[in-house]
């Protein structure tokens, strides 16, 4: 009985520093805070500006999946949403640092039926997990 007192305080100690690893959240502006320094269990939310009605969409052309793993698809969203048709908005990727390590997540931003273009914008940082 005395075992089971001692032990569940220190799992809930433990599971709340777990829980309270800082997200990092990284946007196109600040693309000059890379490379980014994560720590393992880590979260971090990639948010850049998308409009999916011209035709224009953000690929992920290296994942640093190494380092990094994906939480889930990509989620547009338009913070404004004026109901004007044509408006731009987010799309925005969760990722969570799992191994130690260095990557490269790289996104470029480009009509999929023309990979041959030179891409309207990229993103391009470089991962290290402690």
């Amino acid at each position: 009985m005395t075992r089971t007192r001692l032990l569940l305080p220190l799992s809930l100690a433990l599971l709340t520093a777990c829980a309270q690893q800082p997200r990092q959240n990284v946007t196109l502006e600040k693309q000059s805070d890379c490379p980014m320094q994560l720590k393992t269990g880590q979260t971090m939310i990639l948010s850049l500006p998308s409009n999916p009605t011209t035709g224009y969409r953000w690929a992920i052309q290296d994942s640093a999946g190494g380092v990094l793993k994906s939480l889930g698809p990509e989620v547009y969203h338009n913070p404004d949403d004026n109901g004007l048709v044509g408006s731009g908005g987010q799309s925005t990727w969760r990722f969570q640092a799992f191994a130690t390590g260095t990557g490269r997540l790289r996104l470029t931003y480009q009509q999929p039926w023309d990979p041959e273009a030179t891409p309207a914008q990229s993103f391009d940082c470089p991962i290290t997990v402690n």
